[in-house]
């Protein structure tokens, strides 16, 4: 509807990926009318992922349409030239990314929620009054940012990443069958790693850096891809390119107001991504499902639905972070007083060994944080 102050809705999100929709599906299904905008003019591209899901979303989602790929049975982490360490029974799948994203848009579409894409937010002012797209401007109950690393919507609350990892990541022919995630730890790799994940006949292969040291990511990854070469594992011919910002710096927000208007964020623009793994695709999933619900329970008259959505996150994903955040904070010092990570630092600071797993800063051990080895993996 409109009204002398524009479009009029409960809820404008702005984002349309995992977590924007997972939102929009969850606000609209409890009835609110929804109006979710996109960027980019074509649903779930151009992707910027390395496509691996952990089996525990799988169970939350079994629907998803054709997105899934291949199987993944365990992981493989290489430091140096040290034989491969295999993590076990580390299942779940590669998805194609669009198409999982186009799968999650279309069943917000299916519970009501309008959906525009090529939209951008152009503004959003101290009242809660959005200005979208072409100059149109949109007067919500409520505001879920669901619009990645460097969200507009948080910069309105006064809530930004502002530690980010640059990525790059190319697609390859694989040479044999594969069935491991294949994680690559090296020195020279500043608070980051290296990623090989199969997608059947072809793979992704990419890694990250701290944002200071965006220049060696061509080098790095050209030096990998030129070592699995000569391995015989991957081809030659790069098939596609992509990168993108991952936030590392631990939850921001993720609630907060405009005027009468609330705000809540969910996914990347909430810094719910692992910061050693860069995990994000079930904490966006499941930051949407429960920011939309949110939605509707402070438009029903719950002015505490915010707040308990705060809470909620902090609860879920606050134990994991925290640790995740103390392990790379930890490594990123040995860099800055002059040294360079040795095999214990390394192995220290990845989720498949041990020494990742004891207590801490907070001397919270992991047996009470309520998140498992597979929720800390999904890319």
């Amino acid at each position: 509807m409109t009204s002398d102050a524009g479009f009029d809705v409960d809820v404008l999100v702005v984002g349309l990926g995992p977590a924007g929709a997972s939102a929009a599906a969850a606000a609209a299904e409890k009835g609110l009318s929804v109006l979710a905008i996109e960027r980019n003019a074509e649903p779930g591209l151009p992707v910027q992922c390395a496509e691996f899901v952990p089996m525990m979303i799988g169970m939350q989602l079994p629907e998803m349409g054709d997105s899934r790929v291949q199987a993944i049975s365990e992981m493989q982490t290489f430091i140096g030239g040290e034989e491969a360490v295999v993590t076990p029974d580390f299942r779940g799948y590669m998805v194609d990314r669009a198409r999982f994203d186009q799968y999650l848009i279309a069943q917000a579409q299916k519970a009501g929620a309008q959906c525009r894409f090529a939209t951008s937010l152009r503004g959003l002012d101290a009242n809660g009054m959005a200005t979208i797209g072409d100059g149109e401007t949109v007067k919500a109950k409520l505001v879920i940012g669901a619009d990645g690393p460097r969200s507009r919507v948080g910069e309105a609350i006064g809530a930004v990443n502002t530690e980010l990892v640059e990525t790059r990541q190319i697609t390859l022919d694989l040479t044999d069958p594969h069935a491991a995630t294949d994680i690559f730890l090296n020195a020279e790799i500043v608070g980051g790693y290296a990623w090989l994940f199969p997608r059947g006949d072809v793979c992704n292969l990419g890694l990250g850096v701290t944002a200071e040291h965006k220049a060696r990511l061509k080098p790095l990854l050209d030096a990998l891809h030129a070592q699995l070469v000569a391995e015989g594992r991957v081809g030659e011919t790069i098939i596609r390119h992509t990168g993108g910002l991952i936030p590392v710096g631990g939850l921001v927000g993720p609630a907060g107001m405009l005027g009468e208007t609330a705000v809540l964020l969910a996914g990347d623009a909430a810094g719910l991504t692992n910061p050693v793994t860069g995990a994000g695709i079930p904490s966006a999933v499941m930051s949407g499902k429960s920011a939309g619900v949110a939605a509707a329970g402070f438009v029903a008259g719950d002015a505490d639905a915010p707040g308990d959505y705060a809470e909620e996150l902090d609860d879920i994903f606050g134990p994991s972070l925290a640790l995740a955040l103390s392990r790379r904070r930890e490594i990123l010092d040995t860099y800055r007083q002059g040294g360079l990570p040795d095999k214990g630092d390394m192995r220290k600071s990845w989720i498949a060994f041990p020494q990742y797993w004891k207590k801490d800063a907070a001397g919270i051990p992991l047996s009470q944080t309520g998140q498992t080895l597979e929720a800390t993996q999904a890319i």
